[in-house]
């Protein structure tokens, strides 16, 4: 009887080996780098030209307003045409959004009415840019390598979040904030540049009513149980991370020692993060849906602790975990999705989960600060706790979620 010879499949290389994803990494990389400055430099710049919260809150609401209303047409568009074309023409529009405010705030005398209508053109540019990311790390990876691909995806914007607040600090105090926003365009330009460079895998679907597109999109995200519930936990936790935003800085600053704790704490975070991006890239979890969904749910620790003002060292800490629990559950989540949706389908159901998640985080900013005004900060605080751990942890109840492998 003739020996059984055992063949050992080649391994699969990095995704980074890849030429298509090594550009598309670079690109998304580059840009991320420069988003990653811009939250800051706009609030200081903003704030610094007109003196008046109102007037930053009316530019923030400009650029996330259009973002969420457009969000599914953006993912009608990411699967109708070719997710490389409409990636690079949302970059080359948002760098010239991003050049306008530059130079609006490099000319010393910046009109608000120029940074709202450009902050709003970037914002609906994003609406279209933000469903394409599943199909290109899809397009060009192959299927065994879609897990590191999206880990390695999550370190760099971990990565990214720890450098950009430096880099607009420094920017800012040396420069002027204008040039963070020159540097962002340029970042998108150069991202532009190498997507042309990127050949993407697609499967094209039959033009149809965009009513139609619309509804095969939310059929594709009601017909899986594992995804719409953790697309509730998803939203659970913006809106109780919008609530932390909103009420931790005061809580730090009177009862936790001074505005230096709520750095550490936004610094550990981003450290967190980044653990748990890392953590990602190396973890093959049985249940990975049920695993990340718990791993979210460790959001409700600092909150609890900012309620009850725990000391710093605990709530720091409980907050850097919950991070952790964030970087891991990113690309875990996106891996999962990119498995189980359709290719032709999944530009829409990556916009309804977006859609789903950001929608909370208004309402978070918007109630955060009447409800503390009314019952104190502990209330919302513990509400946020308890909606997030029970919406998080209860989607171990979902026979979807425990059965996904």
């Amino acid at each position: 009887m003739p020996a059984v010879r055992t063949v050992t499949p080649p391994a699969v290389p990095h995704p980074l080996r890849t030429r298509s994803f090594r550009l598309l990494f670079t690109g998304r990389t580059l840009s991320l780098l420069g988003d990653a400055a811009i939250p800051a430099a706009l609030a200081l710049a903003v704030l610094d030209a007109t003196g008046s919260t109102s007037a930053l809150a009316l530019v923030l609401g400009c650029a996330m307003i259009p973002r969420l209303l457009l969000l599914p047409l953006g993912g009608v568009v990411g699967d109708r045409f070719d997710a490389r074309t409409v990636a690079l023409t949302t970059d080359l529009v948002r760098c010239a959004t991003q050049l306008l405010v530059g130079v609006q705030l490099l000319g010393g005398a910046p009109s608000l009415a120029v940074l709202a209508v450009a902050e709003a053109l970037g914002g609906a540019a994003g609406a279209f840019a933000m469903p394409t990311g599943s199909p290109l790390v899809k397009g060009t990876v192959a299927p065994e390598a879609l897990h590191r691909a999206n880990a390695a995806m999550g370190i760099a914007r971990s990565a990214t979040r720890l450098g950009g607040p430096a880099l607009a600090g420094t920017l800012v105090l040396t420069v002027g904030a204008g040039w963070a926003f020159v540097l962002d365009a340029a970042t998108f330009a150069l991202s532009a540049l190498l997507l042309t460079a990127v050949r993407v895998n697609r499967v094209p679907i039959p033009r149809r009513s965009l009513r139609a597109d619309l509804k095969e999109g939310w059929q594709e995200v009601r017909s899986r149980d594992w995804y719409w519930t953790s697309l509730i936990g998803h939203s659970a936790w913006n809106g109780a991370a919008a609530v932390l935003m909103t009420l931790g800085p005061a809580v730090a600053v009177q009862r936790l020692g001074g505005g230096g704790t709520w750095v550490v704490l936004l610094q550990v975070g981003a450290f967190g993060f980044l653990g748990g991006a890392l953590l990602a890239h190396r973890a093959r979890p049985r249940r990975p849906v049920l695993t990340a969904n718990l791993g979210l749910a460790t959001y409700a620790l600092p909150l609890v602790l900012l309620a009850v003002a725990a000391p710093a060292p605990l709530t720091i800490a409980a907050y850097g975990l919950a991070q952790a629990g964030l970087g891991f559950l990113s690309p875990v989540w996106e891996t999962a999705v990119q498995r189980a949706v359709p290719d032709h389908a999944l530009a829409r159901v990556t916009s309804y989960d977006w859609l789903l998640s950001l929608a909370a985080m208004p309402l978070g900013y918007a109630l955060a600060p009447v409800a503390a005004s009314a019952w104190g900060p502990e209330v919302p605080l513990l509400a946020a706790a308890v909606l997030v751990g029970g919406c998080c942890l209860g989607t171990a109840l979902v026979p979807g979620v425990r059965r996904f492998r």
